[in-house]
């Protein structure tokens, strides 16, 4: 997006998701990439080889900072001890803004590590929004809520998944990172329109989008990030740059001969 409160007015261009199998080619290469992802999970350590490569990574790109286990969903007050680890990690970083999945997955401090959907509801709305602004707070950076992909449906949901994401990030007053794979797998698994999601969502809020592949199944299709980024049916990220005026992108490329794609991405965009 622009610059605006919820990138922390910042206009970082495409990146890149840093994974492990990657670091000796970018650390030698040194490829051509506005920024890279990293999970925070992965750094939130006191040391050893992780943080060893980050900060050369630091030395080299811009950072920004994902979450996938913050949990805005669920319905215990945010782990102390896990917002201190990543506070440390935000210092060491300087990420201008932090995002973290709009779902739920623990309870009483056991966690599932996935990434589960939330039932629509007002109520839902209003403890998740409560727990993002906590978090903000806490980290005193912009946050932003990503959309995932569901297989499953609540039937006590009481409005359609845009409207729930619209609501939240109203009460919490936080930015959306756009999961524009999330929309089109959704959609496809639950039968509604992607362009009306896209259509729907408040183009000032969006900090950031991901975009990535998926595999596709006989009665579904599953987000997997590792199958090709475009897909003919759904021109997703040239219509929803173009919707958006953004180019501030994260591109998923998860195996070691994808970094080239990634360069050739860039290239494509300069």
């Amino acid at each position: 997006m622009p610059e605006s409160l919820f990138n922390g007015f910042t206009d970082y261009g495409i990146g890149i998701g840093l994974r492990a199998p990657h670091y000796r080619h970018i650390l030698s290469r040194k490829p051509v990439v506005d920024w890279f992802e990293i999970i925070s999970e992965n750094f939130m350590i006191d040391g050893g080889r992780p943080l060893h490569i980050l900060d050369q990574i630091l030395d080299q790109y811009k950072v920004v900072q994902h979450g996938v286990s913050m949990y805005f969903g669920s319905a215990e007050k945010p782990n102390r001890e896990h917002l201190r680890r990543l506070r440390q990690l935000v210092k060491r970083t300087s990420t201008p803004w932090l995002s973290d999945h709009l779902c739920w997955g623990s309870v009483d401090g056991r966690y599932t590590h996935d990434l589960l959907p939330m039932p629509y509801t007002f109520e839902a709305a209003r403890v998740t929004a409560q727990k993002v602004r906590e978090v903000r707070d806490f980290l005193e950076i912009p946050i932003a809520v990503e959309n995932v992909s569901s297989y499953a449906e609540f039937h006590v949901s009481e409005m359609t998944e845009w409207e729930f994401l619209n609501e939240v990030v109203e009460q919490a007053d936080c930015g959306i990172l756009l999961d524009v794979n999330n929309i089109y797998v959704s959609s496809r698994n639950h039968n509604f329109d992607p362009f009306t999601y896209v259509n729907s969502v408040p183009a000032e809020r969006v900090a950031q989008i991901h975009i990535a592949g998926h595999s596709k199944f006989k009665k579904y299709i599953l987000d997997t990030h590792d199958h090709p980024v475009l897909d003919p049916e759904f021109d997703r990220p040239g219509y929803v740059r173009n919707y958006f005026r953004t180019w501030t992108t994260l591109g998923w490329f998860c195996r070691p001969e994808k970094t080239a794609r990634g360069e050739k991405f860039h290239k494509e965009r300069t």
